[in-house]
């Protein structure tokens, strides 16, 4: 069996707070990994900044890798586990920003990014809109990004498992009052596809919205293993057996029962 310990951090950033915010994520990853053996810490979507930034992104946003990521690279390096977070990022033209997923390995490396596809509201104004989904290659196995919206497209959740992903490391922003919303979605994807979901949602206020949380871990049954007690900060471990997805997928015929050519209409623009 591959069984492996995944946390996910439900987190209040402290609005164009980095280094505030850096600091905290730094205290959760080594009060999580005092406590027990862990291989994954997730944290959510723009942790380290904040959501509502506005034009002040185009300051806060950092190059990958920086400084940011090297802190918390440090921080993988020194417990053995891999740690995911959402960040703003700019590339080498400095107006071209990211909202950005970040995979940094057990030994302080990073293994990978995921640019946000599908951006939701006044993000189209901050970032620009990433155009793949990549499948990052972790210590224990396969695994892919989502970041908040992303999770309401079934159609990225089943490239990713298509592709090889047996984690969805979901990085989230979700605002009431959809909590329902949130849950279902969560468990949609790991049902629909018969794979894991790690799904860190934070929680606090800002101008306009106020965050629920309500981040968990979830198995291919949709059976919760872990969640996280809605508007409050804290964190929430679980063991989960990654061997259960191919064991799901031979028993269930979810990918192998898939008729493509009659999906044409899928890839159509509306």
């Amino acid at each position: 069996m591959k069984e492996i310990r995944v946390a996910v951090v439900q987190m209040n950033p402290r609005l164009a707070e980095v280094s505030e915010n850096l600091e905290q994520m730094s205290d959760f990853v080594g009060k999580i990994c005092i406590e027990q053996k862990v291989d994954l810490v997730v944290f959510p979507e723009l942790v380290t900044t904040g959501y509502e930034c506005g034009m002040r992104f185009t300051e806060l946003a950092e190059r990958v890798p920086g400084p940011a990521v090297n802190l918390l690279a440090d921080r993988a390096a020194e417990f053995g586990t891999h740690i995911a977070f959402g960040m703003a990022a700019k590339e080498r033209v400095e107006s071209i920003l990211y909202n950005v997923a970040i995979l940094i390995g057990p030994d302080g490396d990073l293994i990978g990014q995921y640019h946000k596809v599908h951006l939701r509201g006044e993000e189209r104004l901050a970032f620009r809109p990433g155009y793949r989904y990549p499948v990052l290659e972790a210590e224990f196995g396969q695994v892919g990004f989502l970041i908040s919206w992303d999770l309401a497209f079934p159609e990225v959740a089943r490239s990713l498992a298509l592709d090889g992903a047996g984690l969805l490391i979901v990085c989230a922003n979700w605002a009431q009052p959809d909590a329902e919303e949130w849950r279902t979605y969560v468990l949609a994807r790991a049902y629909e596809n018969s794979l894991f979901v790690a799904a860190a949602n934070r929680v606090g206020e800002e101008y306009t919205y106020s965050f629920f949380g309500n981040s968990m871990v979830v198995g291919p049954r949709g059976e919760v293993y872990a969640s996280v007690e809605e508007g409050i900060e804290g964190y929430a471990v679980a063991r989960i057996d990654l061997d259960s997805v191919r064991k799901y997928r031979e028993e269930l015929q979810f990918l192998q029962c898939r008729q493509p050519q009659t999906y044409r209409a899928i890839v159509r623009r509306y």
